[in-house]
This record gives structure tokens, C-alpha cells and sequence, in this order.
């Protein structure tokens, strides 16, 4: 049987929306984490954030407002601190310059299916497909990315199973939501990725 090959390729051009901020550690490396704007060609924007080890930002300013454009992976880990998502999703960036005049937000992934799809309708009635992919980092790790396909992509990945290998090109999205906690209701955010096509 021929062995999966694993992808995790992320570009993105946008505004940046605060300076970066001390994240962690790892390594004797310090890693920062800022929060970038991408407008989709309807308007919507997605913030998305970027974890950018501490030798790219000796090479330039990241400043509020800035425009940068960056390559990188998207990359997920479970959050153990009981509060937020469980799941935290942020991009993780190789390479990081400034400028880009047009926002972009492309993704391509290649991993295999870790949980059954789930196939919905929206209230109006469109059908959409929830996946989790799981892509395996080159040193033994895997990132957990959720994932969402539309119309005949949903129909095409719903019929899926678990183990099953899946390529697409997308690109990931933001969306705020509620949750309730025994503090009130809390404002939060998702991430996700949107299947554009198969490959």
C-alpha cells in the first residue's frame, strides 16, 4: 500500500491588527503572535493569528496597520488550560516580509480523515459537510485542522470514512460565536478551512 503523502502550505497577505506579543518558548527559541486582517472578495474579513518565531520579526517591525505577507502551516494544539477553544488553531509563520497589495488566503492540505464527516443543511437549505483532517508534521506530530466543504463538495466528502486521504486547496476562515459558561455568555472565535477544490 502506498504511503499518504502530507501537505500543510499556507500564504497569506493582510493588515496587521496589534503588534506582536510574547507567546512561549520552545527550545531556547521565543516565539510572538499577532493578529492579522484578510478581507475575502466579499468584504468579510477573517483575523486570523500568526505565531512568528523570534529571528523573522529581528529582521523587520511588525506595527499596527502594517501590511505583511507571509508563508507558513497551519498548525493546531490542544488547549489544556480550560478556558477558550479546546482546540487552538494559529499559523505558524517560515517566512514573513512586508507589503502585498492584494489580501490573499490560500491553503493547500493533504492528510487523512480522523473523524466521520458530518453532513448538514443550512437554514437556507444548503448543504455543507464538517471534516477533521489530521496532516502529519515531518517529526512524529500531527495537526488536527476542522474543515468545511459546500453543495457538491459536501455531497463528494460526505461520503468519506475515517482513514480515508483527502487533498484540497481553500482557505481558512474565522467566525465569532457564543458560549455559554458558568461565568455568562463569552464571545469566542472558530476557525476553520473552506474546501474550494479536490485535488
Amino acid at each position: 500500500m502506498e504511503e499518504h503523502t502530507y501537505e500543510n502550505e499556507i500564504l497569506l497577505t493582510g493588515t496587521v491588527l496589534a503588534p506582536p506579543e510574547y507567546s512561549h518558548s520552545n527550545h531556547a527559541e521565543r516565539f510572538f503572535r499577532f493578529p492579522l486582517q484578510v478581507l475575502r472578495l466579499s468584504g468579510h474579513a477573517d483575523e486570523l493569528m500568526v505565531l512568528a518565531p523570534e529571528r523573522l520579526l529581528q529582521w523587520m517591525t511588525v506595527e499596527t496597520g502594517e501590511r505583511v505577507s507571509l508563508e507558513g502551516q497551519l498548525r493546531s494544539y490542544n488547549n489544556k488550560s480550560g478556558r477558550g477553544s479546546r482546540l487552538v488553531i494559529t499559523v505558524f509563520a517560515r517566512t514573513l516580509c512586508r507589503g502585498g497589495k492584494e489580501d490573499r488566503n490560500e491553503i493547500r492540505l493533504s492528510g487523512v480523515l480522523c473523524k466521520p464527516p458530518v453532513r448538514r443543511c443550512t437554514p437556507l437549505g444548503r448543504e455543507i459537510c464538517d471534516l477533521m483532517l489530521a496532516v502529519n508534521r515531518s517529526y512524529g506530530r500531527a495537526d488536527y485542522i476542522p474543515c468545511i466543504a459546500w453543495g457538491l463538495l459536501a455531497e463528494e466528502t460526505g461520503m468519506l470514512e475515517v482513514g480515508d486521504p483527502l487533498s484540497f486547496e481553500g482557505r481558512v476562515q474565522s467566525r465569532l460565536y457564543h458560549k455559554m459558561t458558568p461565568q455568562g455568555k463569552e464571545d469566542r472565535t472558530a476557525y476553520e478551512v473552506s474546501v474550494m477544490c479536490l485535488r
